[in-house]
């Protein structure tokens, strides 16, 4: 093999190295630990979800999220971190739906028309709307909704 041959397979064999590491070096976004959720305890279960809303007579907030939305980053960073976002949501039943793999959570997809994230909806233990938030808002805004509602969703 003369140089010119080696020099190019050694080329071809750097970069498919390269490609190699980058792809495993690279964050995983699809499994579970990766949410945006902010380390919340969270239901996928929508029957589950309304069943404990239920019995424990508490609105249920539902989160439509993806994992390649930026601004849910942005609302797990900057709102569900919060220790007076956290004490907030305690009065609520939280459900999760990852809109791109949403599961036993389609019909609420349909339901709501979540059709890009992060969007809300707080919803009675019966399963009636009370306020939709769609697109990223502000922490005191959410934290206003928040306050607002959950009273009148029980």
């Amino acid at each position: 093999m003369n140089a010119r041959k080696t020099l190019t397979v050694a080329f071809f064999l750097v970069v498919l190295g390269v490609g190699h590491y980058s792809m495993n070096a690279a964050p995983v976004v699809r499994d579970d630990a990766h949410t945006y959720q902010g380390g919340l305890e969270w239901e996928t279960e929508p029957s589950t979800a309304f069943d404990a809303a239920q019995s424990q007579d508490k609105p249920v907030l539902v989160y439509y999220w993806a994992t390649w939305c930026t601004y849910c980053e942005r609302y797990d960073k900057n709102h569900y971190r919060n220790e007076t976002v956290r004490a907030v949501l305690d009065e609520y039943v939280l459900l999760a739906v990852n809109i791109d793999e949403p599961g036993n959570g389609t019909g609420l997809v349909r339901q709501h028309q979540a059709t890009y994230p992060p969007q809300h909806r707080i919803m009675t233990p019966e399963g009636e709307t009370v306020e939709s938030v769609e697109g990223y808002i502000g922490r005191d805004e959410l934290l206003a909704i928040l306050e607002e509602r959950s009273e009148e969703a029980t």
